[in-house]
This record gives structure tokens, C-alpha cells and sequence, in this order.
């Protein structure tokens, strides 16, 4: 009809922008004895000020106290949420038992970060921006502008020749192949049989990107500044090195035997 105004709809950028307000992220943080560093995490990550950004403290029923120390905080804040674990049980597992807390709870991105502030919060919005157009973002410490500070020149040397060695064995474009700082989204977790993820320890950055990359997604980098724990003992040690020495012929002979899950 004549001089009748037809609804024009919503804006695509107005519902852009409203789809993305009601997106969720969680931050994956695995604890065992870190009561010296978690309050200062979880108090940087909250002061960011994204609203879509919540946080997930995986304790494996750390001595010093780390999961009583966020389960009183967690009755304050709705934002944050503990899954407590009956004794320790491996990095690899803590990441899986938060994965599928993720997915099954709704969360649209899944952040992997340390507890230790080696990471640094300020660094998420950077990595939840990047992921909108990619399927998982690694913060690099070996991309051109990363760095690491306050490491021994005997462990940089190790971490450069353990990716340089995942990278040559796996072929994976990958720079930082064993980085624990990273976004994901949650089709990536939807889609790889996370039941299935073999190692237990710092293998298993290698492992989950590796099976990123082989179906398919897209996988983005960004650099960072990594520095070394203020507090705590590091959980590095010559049984999880091995590990992440074989992990990577593992996989490669899982692919070639057609046995990749």
C-alpha cells in the first residue's frame, strides 16, 4: 500500500554487536598450590571489565589451601566457578575435565592460561578479538614481537629446540607449538574427541593443537610476553620433557597408521 513505511528490520551491525554482547568466554585456569598467584589472576581477569569473560579454577585438591581459597570467592561471585578434583591428576586432564565443563555449560570461547602470571591477563582481549575470525588463537612467545623474561638460558634454549623439533617431526605451522595461553572456539571442542587426548602433561599443548590443525580449522597467532612464575614452584621436570619428546612421533605414527581420534 501506498505511503505505508515497511519495517526496515535491525541493523546487521546493530545485531553484530548485540550477537557478540551475549557470547560467552571462559577462562580454563588449572591450579595445584598456587593460593600465592591465584587472587591476583582472578582479580586482574575480573578488573579487565569484560562481562562476557568468566573463570574456571580446576584444583586438584591443592595442600596449601588454593581450592578453599576460591571457593569462598566463588560464593560472592557468579562469575567465578571451581571444579574441585580428588588429588593431583595432570595438566592434560584438568584442561579436559574444563573443556567439557565449557561446552556443556554454554560457553562460546574457552581461553587456556597459567596460574602462575606467567601469562598476562591484559592479553585476553587481544586473543578473544583475534578468535572472531579464526577457530583457535596461540599466544606466541616465538612470533616475531613475543618474548620470554626471567628464564634461564638453558630452559629458552630448551623450549626453542622442543618447537623447532614438534615443528620439523609434525610439520605443523605452528611457531609456538607448546604454548599454554591461547582461545578456542567451542566447535574446535565439539569436533575433536576430547576422550581421546593421550597425554598428561605440557605434551598435551602439542597433542590438541596438533589435532586442531589435521581437521582442518583455523589457527592464528599473536605475540606475547611470557614471564617466568613470581610465586610457587614450577611443574616442569625431566618426566613431563620425555613425554613431550615422544608425543610428537606418536602422533605422527597415529596419523600415518590412519589412527588419528
Amino acid at each position: 500500500m501506498s505511503g505505508v513505511n515497511k519495517p526496515q528490520g535491525i541493523d546487521p551491525a546493530l545485531r553484530s554487536t548485540k550477537e557478540k554482547l551475549r557470547q560467552r568466554a571462559l577462562v580454563v585456569i588449572p591450579t595445584y598450590n598456587e593460593a600465592g598467584n591465584i587472587e591476583t589472576v582472578i582479580n586482574r581477569i575480573f578488573s579487565l571489565n569484560v562481562p562476557a569473560i568468566e573463570i574456571l579454577i580446576v584444583d586438584d585438591n591443592s595442600p596449601d589451601g588454593t581450592g578453599d581459597l576460591v571457593a569462598r570467592w566463588e560464593e560472592q561471585e557468579p562469575r567465578l566457578h571451581l571444579l574441585r578434583r580428588p588429588g593431583k591428576m595432570g595438566l592434560g586432564t584438568a584442561y579436559v575435565a574444563g573443556f567439557g565443563y565449557a561446552v556443556q555449560n554454554g560457553f562460546d570461547y574457552i581461553f587456556e592460561m597459567d596460574a602462575d602470571l606467567s601469562h598476562n591477563p591484559d592479553d585476553l582481549p587481544r586473543l578473544l578479538e583475534k578468535v572472531n575470525g579464526n577457530d583457535l588463537v596461540i599466544g606466541s612467545r616465538y612470533l616475531k614481537g613475543g618474548e620470554v623474561i626471567n628464564w634461564p638460558v638453558s630452559r629458552l634454549l630448551l623450549s626453542v629446540f622442543a618447537n623447532w623439533y614438534t615443528r620439523i617431526i609434525t610439520r605443523m605451522p605452528i611457531h609456538d607449538c607448546t604454548s599454554g595461553f591461547k582461545c578456542i572456539h567451542r566447535r574446535v571442542l565439539e569436533a575433536v574427541t576430547l576422550d581421546h587426548i593421550a597425554s598428561n602433561g605440557y605434551a598435551f599443548q602439542i597433542e590438541l593443537h596438533y589435532k586442531i590443525w589435521r581437521h582442518g580449522f583455523r589457527i592464528c597467532e599473536i605475540p606475547i610476553v611470557f614471564t617466568e612464575r613470581r610465586e610457587g614452584k614450577s611443574k616442569m621436570s625431566r618426566k613431563v620433557q620425555f613425554e613431550a619428546a615422544t608425543m610428537v612421533w606418536r602422533l605422527k605414527l597415529a596419523d600415518w597408521f590412519g589412527k588419528m581420534k
